[in-house]
């Protein structure tokens, strides 16, 4: 069975401030029918700038209790950061940052910390040369020690191919965990952010081959929708847009048994029909 999970951070957003704190909303989708969360603990605590000082050994029993009394799993403790920083210091900082989220999802039981892939400017943001052979190595060189530290604490290390970061493609992922050859780093398998507006004609061809070239990887899936607008895809909830989940939920069914699966660009309007809309799919196969 599926086990479907929502962004806290997507959870009671039109809500009074009370309700909006990590442990209200962890209540609200508990009671909306989640098993799981993505937590992005800027997004959910107020406040706090969540640099290596606050990352402690209290606040990771906080989350454990939080989240054990509303009987979810922690699927993913975010950490989306860009590896790939052109800025020796600030990567330093940004290494630094992984490794005292990785400390904390040890010990408040996450399932795994995830992260995206990066580019190879400040801004973190798409430009040619994020796909180009450079970018990849880069982000490889700066992901080694990360990885290592997840090795330490025995802790699970997912990252997420995106069209426009640097590990766009199933094959630059393939490129990558050949290149760190550890049981720690792993696939958080997204099909909606393997397209882009070039590739999405191409939509089943892609997101087959990434089904195909990283099954044994694949530790988690986020679920959204999308729609085109003005020539560029725009990400929805599940079930609003234009993909078609069969073959990825059948996928899932046949080689990811109780595989978590997080839905995302959910609100409080349609969080609960769109993992509606996905169990029934799943379930109908």
């Amino acid at each position: 069975m599926l086990q479907i999970g929502i962004r806290l951070h997507d959870v009671n957003t039109t809500k009074d401030a009370v309700s909006q704190t990590m442990e209200e909303r962890a209540k609200t989708a508990r009671e909306e029918g989640f098993s799981c969360v993505h937590l992005a603990l800027h997004k959910v605590i107020s406040g706090v700038t969540f640099d290596d000082a606050a990352m402690t050994e209290g606040l990771a029993m906080h989350i454990k209790r939080t989240f054990a009394k509303n009987d979810l799993d922690v699927a993913v403790l975010g950490c989306y950061l860009n590896l790939a920083h052109p800025d020796p210091k600030k990567l330093a900082e940004i290494e630094s940052r992984y490794v005292a989220n990785i400390r904390v999802a040890s010990l408040c039981g996450a399932c795994m910390v995830g992260t995206e892939t990066g580019a190879p400017n400040a801004q973190y943001r798409y430009e040619p040369a994020c796909h180009g052979q450079e970018a990849l190595e880069t982000f490889i060189r700066n992901l080694a020690p990360v990885v290592e530290a997840a090795e330490a604490y025995g802790v699970t290390l997912a990252i997420e191919p995106v069209w426009n970061h640097i590990v766009w493609n199933a094959d630059r992922a393939v490129e990558v965990l050949k290149a760190i050859q550890s049981p720690n780093l792993r696939i958080i398998f997204d099909p909606v952010n393997l397209l882009s507006a070039e590739n999405v004609d191409l939509r089943e061809r892609v997101i087959g081959e990434a089904m195909d070239k990283l099954c044994d990887r694949i530790a988690m899936a986020h679920l959204k929708d999308y729609v085109r607008r003005d020539g560029k895809l725009v990400s929805v909830a599940a079930g609003t847009g234009e993909m078609d989940y069969t073959e990825i939920l059948r996928f899932l069914k046949a080689r990811k048994p109780y595989a978590m699966a997080t839905l995302e660009n959910t609100d409080d309007t349609n969080a609960v029909s769109s993992r509606v809309h996905i169990e029934r799919l799943y379930q109908a196969l």
